[in-house]
C-alpha cells in the first residue's frame, strides 16, 4: 500500500501577507507539521502559476498545495481569486493525463491561523502520503531511475537555453 515507508516531499507556495505569517505564527508557537512540507515564499498567490507547480513536481515534489489570504481579503483584491482558478485549471489538466488531481490543493487563512496551517501541512502530507510518490502517478511522473524525461540528465533547461546553447541553471553561453 502506497504511503506506509514514504514520507512524500510537499512544496507549499504561501503569500507572504497571510500564509506564509501563519506559517511563522506555527513556528513561534512551536506547532509541530511536518518537515516535508517546503514553504516557497511569493508575494501574493495571484503571482502563482500552474508552470510553477509543473516544475516542482519535475524537480520531485509529491504534492503542492497554494495557501493565501481568506477569499475577499487578498492584499492586493483578488489574487487568491486568480490562483484558485489556476489551480482548478492544473488539476483539470493533471487529470487529463492520468495523474491524481489530489496531489494540488489550494487553501485560504489569515495571518493569525498558525494553528490552521500546522494542520493542513500534516493533513495534505497523510494525504499525497496515501497517493504514493509522484514518479508512480502516470505519464508525467517519468521512469524510476532517477533520471528525466527520456534521455536527458534531469536538469531544466528553457527552451531560450537550449536555443543559444545555454547549460541548465547557470544562464552562461557554452564557449
Amino acid at each position: 500500500m502506497p504511503g506506509r515507508d514514504f514520507a512524500p516531499k510537499v512544496i507549499a507556495f504561501c503569500c507572504q501577507y497571510c500564509a506564509y505569517s501563519a506559517a511563522d505564527m506555527a513556528g513561534s508557537m512551536r506547532l509541530q507539521y511536518p518537515a516535508e512540507v517546503e514553504i516557497v515564499l511569493i508575494p501574493c498567490t495571484g503571482r502563482f502559476d500552474v508552470i510553477l507547480a509543473l516544475r516542482a513536481f519535475e524537480k520531485g515534489a509529491d504534492g503542492v498545495y497554494v495557501a493565501g489570504c481568506l477569499e475577499g481579503n487578498c492584499h492586493f483584491l483578488d489574487g487568491n481569486i486568480r490562483a484558485r482558478k489556476r489551480v482548478d485549471y492544473l488539476k483539470e489538466g493533471l487529470a487529463s493525463v492520468g495523474v491524481e488531481p489530489g496531489r494540488v490543493r489550494m487553501y485560504n487563512l489569515s495571518a493569525s491561523q498558525g494553528p490552521r496551517f500546522a494542520e493542513i501541512a500534516g493533513e495534505f502530507v497523510r494525504d499525497v502520503a496515501s497517493l504514493g510518490p509522484f514518479r508512480d502517478a502516470g505519464p508525467l511522473g517519468g521512469p524510476d531511475d532517477g533520471t528525466g524525461p527520456e534521455g536527458t540528465d534531469g536538469k531544466m533547461t528553457t527552451q531560450s537555453q537550449q536555443a543559444r546553447g545555454t547549460p541548465a541553471g547557470t544562464g552562461r553561453e557554452t564557449p
